[in-house]
């Protein structure tokens, strides 16, 4: 298998810390003509569709490139560019059908070259990229290539029963070098600019290949300083839309000019603990830590109440592939934690440093919360709040930290949730480390019986679990605050937001 790099699938959620009650404003809510502006607190970074790192950066793309299947608001995955795939026996071997009548944002013709040159540039098969996969999930791809029918053959080194959901990755024009400064797409939206610090505007793709979309002739995405500073301008109505809110605050809101919309986020909120450092190495301490832990105080003082708890690494909202027996298993018992910490010979407990990205305040406030609940079993948390850029190179990618919290994003699909655990993983930056773990993680994409690939999901979850590898805290609720001038808006069960039904509302 060649060498790959594994982008981060996290999503810093920013939610403030203070809020103003903003029923009362008579200001006019909204634009007056045919767009939107969405609010956004996270700097975009990366516009290329095969090295995006940032959840949120992945939410503005989602409307300019797509890939051969698209997921839907309803966790669906259905064709898009291409419009059937057939796969062999072996699952070595998935032959797509491509769409026709397709034209990219620059008016060229979308056809199989173009899919062959993303995809081989996705898996790191161009004769200059050195066989290293920009886009880490494709790596086993070991030859794609156009059919004589115009269908494209993707040839894998070995089969994989799970690969389709990694077949969402964006598609671009062949030999097109340019992603970053100027990227190009087929999807609904035309990139048109990005103003550091400002925002990023979207417009009309008049050529979408489905018929009568986009009905928003621009999006804007708009950068916010803060959580607050986007609430005040919600409320101003220099903005239109404004995701990740907590349930009191959307409350607040004045109902007549809002719509509060809501939906499970298949997120899954970490406390992570590096395996790799002392004490965080004892199974023992990280169980101590796991008891210390109240999951439904840490939801109410970051949520109000809107989340679901954890004790894996996998949200509910995965349906069967996640375990409900695994339910309560490390239920506060403050008692039990104090006596595993003594049994690895803490009991006068420790110091340790959390370090968390400093403008993402759910993280930050959930931190506060921990340090305190740790305070009862004599651990002395410090926290140490970075800026993200910083938190993305030594925690994530330099893996130099003790403890962190953040929310991992996913597919919605449960090898994508769980394939960051494996031992050669780029994404298992908590450093955890189970041969049985990598056995189950490798055998999974072998199995076509649904039963038994469901089976095998359950053991890495309950292996995760009893090696109480980190603290997994909640999966957030999805909360939006749509304007009641637009219609059409879906909060997706994953880290989206999909701008192609948004409309004015019509009276």
């Amino acid at each position: 298998m060649r060498s790959k790099i594994i982008k981060p699938a996290i999503a810093a959620l920013a939610l403030g810390l203070a809020f103003t009650s903003f029923a009362g404003c008579t200001r006019k809510l909204g634009n007056v003509d045919n767009n939107a502006v969405v609010g956004i607190t996270q700097e975009p970074g990366i516009f290329d569709p095969h090295t995006v790192v940032a959840a949120g950066d992945r939410e503005i793309i989602f409307n300019v490139y797509e890939g051969l299947y698209k997921y839907d608001s309803k966790g669906s995955l259905n064709p898009c560019l291409a419009t059937d795939v057939a796969i062999s026996d072996d699952a070595s071997v998935y032959t797509f059908t491509i769409r026709e009548g397709v034209k990219f944002h620059d008016g060229s013709d979308f056809d199989a070259a173009d899919v062959v040159y993303s995809l081989k540039r996705a898996a790191g098969l161009l004769d200059n990229q050195d066989g290293v996969a920009l886009v880490g999930e494709l790596d086993s791809i070991k030859d794609v290539k156009a059919t004589a029918e115009g269908k494209v053959e993707v040839t894998l080194e070995a089969g994989n029963t799970e690969l389709l959901s990694y077949f969402t990755t964006g598609i671009i024009p062949e030999n097109y070098d340019n992603c970053q400064a100027a990227p190009v797409g087929t999807g609904p939206f035309k990139f048109d600019s990005y103003n550091p610090g400002q925002n990023v505007i979207l417009v009309k793709n008049d050529n979408y290949w489905q018929k009568g979309l986009p009905y928003l002739d621009k999006v804007t995405f708009k950068v916010c300083a803060d959580m607050d500073a986007g609430l005040t301008e919600l409320a101003s109505g220099s903005i239109d839309i404004f995701p990740y809110l907590t349930t009191d605050r959307a409350n607040q809101l004045d109902k007549a000019k809002y719509n509060i919309l809501s939906n499970g986020s298949n997120m899954v909120q970490i406390f992570a603990l590096n395996n790799a450092v002392e004490p965080l190495n004892d199974l023992k301490v990280r169980q101590a830590i796991n008891y210390a832990v109240s999951r439904k105080d840490i939801i109410s003082v970051t949520m109000d109440g809107a989340g679901v708890e954890l004790t894996t690494a996998m949200s509910p909202a995965m349906g069967s592939y996640y375990d409900t027996s695994l339910d309560g298993t490390y239920s506060q018992d403050i008692e039990k934690a104090k006596a595993l910490l003594a049994e690895a010979g803490y009991e006068n407990g420790f110091n340790i440093t959390c370090t968390v990205p400093s403008s993402y305040l759910i993280h930050v406030n959930t931190a506060v919360e921990l340090a305190s609940e740790l305070k009862a079993v004599g651990i002395n948390m410090e926290i140490k709040q970075v800026d993200w850029a910083t938190w993305l190179d030594t925690v994530y990618t330099g893996r130099q930290y003790e403890t962190t919290v953040i929310a991992l994003t996913s597919d919605y699909a449960p090898y994508d949730v769980l394939d960051r655990y494996q031992s050669t993983a780029s994404g298992n930056f908590i450093n955890y480390k189970n041969d049985k773990v990598d056995e189950l993680m490798a055998k999974i994409p072998t199995i076509s019986d649904t039963k038994q690939k469901t089976e095998l999901y359950h053991q890495v979850l309950k292996l995760l679990t009893d090696d109480a590898c980190s603290v997994y805290l909640q999966d957030p609720a999805t909360i939006t605050a749509v304007s009641t001038r637009l219609e059409g808006y879906s909060v997706y069960p994953m880290y989206v937001q999909d701008m192609s039904q948004v409309k004015p509302v019509t009276k």
